[in-house]
């Protein structure tokens, strides 16, 4: 696609929807679950706790949805809480932000996959086996998709994301009906009483508390991806702010919605739930079986059994929808990458759009890093949501701290009234988050931080010290070629000294010295390591023979080197004529076979590393095309985002 049709790929609010807020919405999926396998841990007699602590989950998710969207109006321009934090408290916190949410996007990739491949293994047990190469094609996959650009990835995921929702409704729906005319559905592991893993169920006091609050912090997981829409506003179309403020607010809807529902089916369907099966007393193979999610039990209890085909839909459309809900991760970060790399955070490569205008670098990077990840911990949710969820609520509460300082701002310049009442509503609502939040993440950071959380603090540390390094390198690579005197920088040396490297005398040794005459450098000679003697004579003689009109110098190699007699050599020179520039011709050989390319080439490539390092020399590579390269030489294929730049981003480099 052409620059020019980036605006063809705007997105209408009903493809939005499933591309940035799949997460959200399929996180439905397994927050319950995550609740339960907390409380279990005590047995069933702290299931009570649950409704309580849905209902904590539902009012976060309200605030945190509220909050977002005055992010939304404030800030359109797509940097979301990057941007946020960045022109409010600074470009230190901005980072801070931008390296827990690369984190959080790559295991929102790595959650969501493998809990869509547990949904797959509970319909059909037999493919437990595959659970790790089947998560590997599935980001392969997603990336593979994404790379077509960002509405082409709509239009392929808006439909499983809508008959996701569809059937989670329906099944809400069956299961509230059947309530009510006293039919409550019964889960097939409700016969299984549990064995809590302490073999005492009288928790008190802290010990009470602290495994409440645990299961909040697992239950939090719902919230994942809700600012996704925040860092995607250039996406939709106009009015931008409109759109995605009133996609929002349909995303948290639908989310508290289904939630809710299954919250409360599960309960009524007294479904049982463990981390380790064997706590299930009676429960079949319980070290090699595995469990059925929450969704499918519902599903099996609502529906008439795991065999009925409103099972295998909702199975089917869950496991769809949570590997596509990774499309959200494949969406931010590649947009934040690109943001940062911008404002020289990151690699310059990651601002560049591929052929379908998508950040394909940034694409590429999070599918090649989720890979490893997945096959390290075998694809396995319950380790992995360990390190989820960190994140996303350090970047929501600095952003909400930033919206206070942003409401402040205004106020004091705004005399208007209206504005000001405005302001003041925006003000409490982002102050209330920003409350809601910090202790939400003090909560997540003390539960899951020894089981394994710390690993996420470890690598968004990593990203932060990395990219502060990064920003310094391209500052100091900046400021050493600012010009400052332009008649100086230009000065031409004083000379020009040609040197040809020769090993042999062919065509191609024969282009090269043709190509150096045609640039007339002040002097020119060619030089050849004497690695065998006998051959040196021999080229020596070949020379005079030819009548070639340049002088051939002979090095002494007697360690039969060639790199270094030659890199002494031109050392040399310049140390005799400091204002004189040195031109090294070196021919070389373009093959049209990869396995040829080991073969030709490699003292040259080797002489180019050492002779790039000293300044005033200057390397030329002369080609001679072999004739395995005919036919090879037509329209390269570039890599993604190759030699691509990106389009000037409407954000503003942040306060250093």
């Amino acid at each position: 696609m052409r620059s020019e049709e980036l605006g063809e790929t705007l997105l209408p609010k009903r493809i939005a929807l499933p591309i940035f807020a799949s997460d959200p919405l399929s996180s439905v999926a397994y927050a319950t679950q995550e609740i339960l396998l907390v409380l279990t841990i005590g047995g069933t007699a702290f299931l009570y706790l649950t409704p309580w602590i849905g209902l904590g989950v539902v009012v976060l998710m309200a605030v945190v949805v509220l909050s977002y969207r005055q992010v939304v109006h404030a800030y359109p321009s797509g940097g979301g809480s990057y941007e946020v934090v960045s022109r409010n408290l600074g470009a230190n916190a901005g980072l801070v932000v931008a390296a827990a949410l690369l984190v959080d996007y790559v295991m929102t990739v790595a959650v969501s996959v493998a809990s869509g491949v547990d949904n797959i293994i509970s319909a059909f047990t037999a493919l437990a086996p595959y659970r790790v190469p089947m998560a590997v094609v599935f980001v392969v996959l997603l990336a593979a998709v994404n790379l077509r650009g960002v509405r082409e990835s709509g239009k392929a995921f808006a439909t499983p994301t809508y008959l996701f929702i569809a059937g989670i409704l329906l099944m809400i729906v069956t299961g509230f009906v059947k309530m009510a005319f006293g039919h409550n559905p019964v889960a097939s592991s409700a016969k299984y009483p549990i064995t809590p893993t302490d073999h005492n169920n009288t928790l008190t006091g802290f010990a009470l508390l602290m495994l409440a609050l645990r299961a909040f912090a697992s239950g939090c997981t719902a919230l994942t991806g809700v600012e996704a829409i925040s860092n995607g506003v250039p996406a939709f179309r106009k009015p931008k702010s409109r759109n995605a403020a009133q996609t929002m607010a349909a995303m948290g809807i639908t989310a508290v919605v289904m939630f809710s529902g299954i919250t409360v089916l599960a309960l009524t369907s007294k479904i049982h739930i463990t981390s380790d099966g064997c706590q299930l007393v009676g429960f079949p193979d319980c070290g090699s079986a595995p469990q059925q999610t929450v969704i499918a039990q519902l599903a099996a209890a609502i529906f008439g059994g795991d065999h009925s085909v409103l099972f295998y839909y909702i199975q089917a459309a869950t496991a769809l929808v949570l590997v596509l809900a990774a499309n959200t991760a494949f969406n931010g970060f590649p947009l934040l990458s690109s943001i940062l790399a911008q404002h020289s955070y990151l690699p310059r490569q990651l601002h560049t759009r591929g052929d379908r205008l998508a950040f394909s670098n940034g694409i590429l990077a999070l599918a090649l890093v989720n890979v490893a990840l997945l096959v390290a911990y075998k694809a396995d949710v319950t380790n992995l949501i360990h390190l989820y969820i960190l994140g996303v609520f350090t970047s929501f509460t600095l952003s909400q701290i930033g919206m206070v300082r942003h409401w402040n701002e205004l106020l004091r310049g705004e005399s208007d009234a209206k504005v000001r009442a405005g302001a003041h509503r925006s003000r409490i609502i982002n102050g209330f988050g920003a409350c809601v939040t910090a202790l939400v993440l003090v909560i997540v950071m003390a539960t899951k931080f020894t089981q394994g959380a710390w690993l996420a603090v470890v690598a968004a540390i990593f990203l932060y010290v990395n990219m502060k390094a990064i920003h310094r390198h391209y500052d100091e690579v900046s400021d050493e070629l600012a010009v400052e005197d332009p008649s100086m920088e230009s000065a031409r040396p004083a000379r020009v000294h040609g040197v040809v490297l020769v090993s042999k005398l062919h065509k191609a040794t024969l282009r090269a010295i043709g190509y150096a005459e045609a640039l007339r450098p002040d002097v020119l000679e060619a030089v050849t390591a004497a690695v065998d003697r006998g051959e040196a004579l021999e080229l020596e003689r070949q020379w005079g023979e030819f009548d070639i009109d340049i002088p051939l110098k002979v090095l002494d190699s007697p360690f039969r080197e060639i790199t270094k007699p030659v890199v002494s050599y031109v050392r040399n020179l310049r140390k005799q004529s400091p204002r004189d520039a040195v031109a090294v011709f070196i021919p070389e050989y373009v093959v049209g076979h990869w396995w040829e390319q080991p073969l030709h080439n490699q003292s040259a490539l080797w002489l180019k590393s050492r002779l790039l390092f000293m300044p005033g020399v200057m390397v030329i590579s002369v080609p001679w095309q072999l004739s395995s390269s005919r036919g090879a030489g037509g329209p390269a294929r570039r890599a993604p985002g190759a030699v691509r730049r990106g389009e000037p981003s409407p954000l503003t480099p942040p306060r250093r």
